[in-house]
């Protein structure tokens, strides 16, 4: 079957598995941006247990998504990891150790014998919250805004400053990006809460700070969304693989794939819906709405940065070494060979359905905390 198909239906296939990944990774952050609210709306001991208890049930699910979003960048478009990767290391090790405190302190926060106190690994998981998910949003917008590397003759990449990456965090595009992203992880954080918790003080902080990072989710996103419609982009000549500068381009990519565009506005009707039935209607079910809009908002997001003619890895230090879908992945070998480890995929799928509906059997509450033998 996939031995049949052609080299760059196969990239093309890989490119859209990728994507899917990330943007199920994006929708997964509600346990960063639940975090990130350990102190403000758990303000007793209990109350703080409760959250991070809430939010250890799941934190596996994002570390496990994101280590699988890499393996499979790796294994398909190893071009641009070890660009990626090897260039803009800074950053990714920035995320790298968000991510490994976050670990760490589900793990020893409530040890005994644990000598720095729970306080601290609490403070480690609003830090990977805060972290983690700025830094995940300004490194995707440098698909759009562009990289300082250029590579070789023998794709050596060489980044044209020592930041290695870093520089991309005072670029006010991928700012822009970063916010989004944070605070829609602090939303659906919050809609988390709404969903599996039963206690009364929390539920109501939690309704309260809903509109108050719903208004800057929503800005910061109309501002990137906006700016992504009008801002150039790096389109490539089919015939010659040349990269050039376009007018318009990601505007011109979603006219020229009503599909992605209609994903992309549902997907925001479906983010926006899911807010105002937690807030009009008092609904515990708004992530039910908001976590699949999500999913199919960051998914046209990466459609539109590597679809139709467009380089989804750009230099801005040097167009002609900008990453494609087509220069930028493995042979045609190993995309089959990836191929068929692909189709178990819908059983994993099946698996993580079938734990989350398992451990979201009842609302946790405080009394399952003290009947509770194994407590994060």
């Amino acid at each position: 079957m996939f031995g049949n198909l052609p080299y760059l239906a196969l990239q093309q296939y890989w490119y859209i598995i990728v994507s899917l990944l990330g943007a199920i990774l994006v929708f997964l952050f509600f346990v960063q941006g639940g975090q990130t609210f350990i102190f403000s709306i758990g303000k007793s001991p209990v109350e703080r247990t409760i959250i991070v208890n809430s939010l250890g049930r799941k934190w596996e699910f994002t570390f496990t998504t994101l280590v699988t979003f890499g393996g499979a960048f790796f294994a398909s478009f190893p071009l641009f990891y070890a660009t990626s990767f090897g260039g803009a290391y800074w950053v990714w090790m920035a995320i790298l150790f968000a991510f490994v405190i976050q670990a760490v302190s589900y793990e020893f926060r409530t040890k005994a014998n644990n000598f720095l106190g729970q306080k601290v690994f609490e403070g480690f998981l609003f830090v990977n919250g805060l972290l983690g998910t700025f830094l995940v949003g300004v490194a995707v917008a440098t698909f759009f805004s562009g990289s300082q590397f250029s590579l070789d003759e023998m794709n050596r990449v060489i980044w044209a400053n020592d930041t290695r990456g870093l520089e991309a965090a005072f670029n006010l595009f991928n700012l822009s990006l970063g916010f989004t992203v944070f605070f829609l992880a602090r939303v659906l954080g919050l809609l988390y809460f709404m969903n599996t918790i039963d206690n009364e003080n929390i539920i109501t902080r939690s309704r309260k700070a809903l509109l108050r990072n719903a208004i800057p989710f929503v800005g910061f996103f109309l501002i990137f969304a906006i700016w992504l419609m009008l801002r150039e982009g790096y389109a490539v000549n089919p015939d010659t693989g040349e990269v050039f500068m376009e007018s318009f381009k990601y505007a011109h990519n979603l006219l020229a794939m009503p599909l992605v565009m209609w994903m992309f506005l549902g997907g925001v009707v479906m983010v926006l819906g899911g807010i105002a039935l937690s807030l009009l209607k008092n609904s515990s079910h708004g992530i039910w709405l908001t976590g699949p809009g999500t999913v199919l908002v960051v998914f046209s997001l990466f459609l539109l940065a590597g679809f139709n003619n467009t380089a989804f890895y750009p230099s801005a230090h040097d167009l002609q070494s900008s990453l494609t879908i087509q220069n930028a992945s493995s042979s045609q070998y190993t995309l089959v060979a990836l191929s068929w480890v692909s189709l178990s995929i819908p059983f994993v799928l099946a698996y993580i359905v079938f734990a989350w509906r398992a451990l979201n059997k009842k609302k946790i509450d405080e009394k399952e905390m003290q009947e509770e033998h194994h407590v994060y």
